[in-house]
């Protein structure tokens, strides 16, 4: 009687413990079926502590995917913001350019000089845990640089970014200076760093001034680009357009939304109309704001970038806690079972030894 009732709660506990294998196992699965398999007894409690560690951190990603989200909304507002001054510096830039374009223009930021020495500006991220996003960039001006000393050029760095700066300062490059990447970049900002930028090339101790940073495509892609910002080109400054990113939610998912700006019309000055400056003197003075609109603009699209990789990287790390709790889980169940089975056969034997 004790022996068929100790087989019957046997088969019943491992019936409701059994496992039904999968058609497709995921690749953590089978990471973790690699594993050694986990033994009985105390290991019961270091996994259930180690469970709840991993519930803990999935707890710190999706908040800090959260956060990364809000922080791209403020800074897509901030764009939002300039619009405005931006579409009517277009509108006086390019009426000045089609009042002037029979003239010489002889403007110390039109300058085109043998070149000898490019001063870099390097947009980089302040912190890690932004998937590649950090190394795309140090990866792409490496790589520009490369070629640069290839032609005889020398390099000075400017860096934006802590990541940057110390991955180049580590390899003893040129550092002419250091700049923190602002969590919100302001306008106040652009102009400090456009001040610091025309000093170098107007003083002649660079002859070009190049950017390298990231060019904002989707939540889960970006592109590293390189753009010369002076000296200038009258042609270049004839806008083509923009094109603004807007970040939505639809069920709790993220997503972007492109909302694309045709070129805006340049202001129709009268062939009569009288200055109180040459509209020469006019452009000279538009340029340096001009400058300052592309280094904000270009600073807010890196920082998009790096908060989009952010929030991806942070969604990558709450799906792998995910499932690596429920693997945990899975085995912690087995290794109770496998003490049930234990201390069942136990009873079984400790029977068949008295009735025997």
């Amino acid at each position: 009687m004790l022996r068929s009732m100790c087989l019957t709660l046997l088969v019943a506990s491992a019936c409701a413990f059994s496992v039904q294998p999968s058609a497709r196992t995921p690749l953590a699965s089978r990471a973790a079926a690699a594993r050694p398999a986990v033994v009985m007894g105390g290991n019961i409690r270091e996994m259930r502590t180690r469970i709840n560690s991993i519930k803990n951190t999935k707890k710190i990603t999706q908040a800090m995917k959260l956060v990364a989200a809000a922080k791209v909304r403020r800074a897509q507002d901030a764009v939002l913001r300039s619009r405005p001054f931006t579409r009517e510096l277009e509108k006086v830039l390019g009426g000045l350019i089609e009042r002037l374009k029979d003239e010489p223009l002889d403007l110390p930021l039109l300058e085109e000089r043998d070149t000898k020495t490019v001063l870099m500006v390097v947009v980089s991220g302040e912190r890690g845990l932004c998937g590649g996003y950090n190394a795309q960039i140090i990866k792409k001006a490496t790589a520009r640089m490369a070629e640069l000393e290839k032609q005889g050029i020398k390099i000075k760095l400017l860096c934006i970014g802590r990541k940057a700066n110390v991955w180049f300062k580590r390899r003893e490059r040129d550092i002419v200076n250091f700049i923190p990447t602002p969590a919100s970049p302001s306008s106040e900002f652009a102009s400090a760093l456009s001040d610091d930028i025309l000093n170098y090339f107007l003083s002649g101790e660079v002859d070009r001034v190049e950017l390298v940073y990231s060019s904002f495509i989707s939540m889960i892609n970006s592109l590293p680009s390189v753009r010369t910002l002076v000296p200038l080109s009258p042609q270049g400054l004839e806008t083509t357009g923009d094109e603004i990113f807007k970040l939505t939610t639809n069920n709790g998912k993220f997503g972007v939304e492109r909302e694309k700006l045709s070129r805006e019309a340049p202001m129709d000055f009268q062939a009569d109309m009288l200055f109180e400056q040459e509209p020469a003197q006019l452009l000279n003075a538009i340029l340096p704001l001009y400058i300052n609109g592309q280094i904000l603009r270009t600073v807010q699209e890196s920082l998009a970038s790096e908060l989009a990789a952010r929030m991806s990287a942070m969604q990558s790390a709450t799906d792998n806690a995910s499932e690596l709790g429920k693997i945990l889980t899975q085995k912690m169940n087995r290794a109770r079972q496998a003490a049930v089975t234990q201390e069942l056969l136990e009873i079984v034997a400790g029977a068949n030894s008295v009735s025997g």
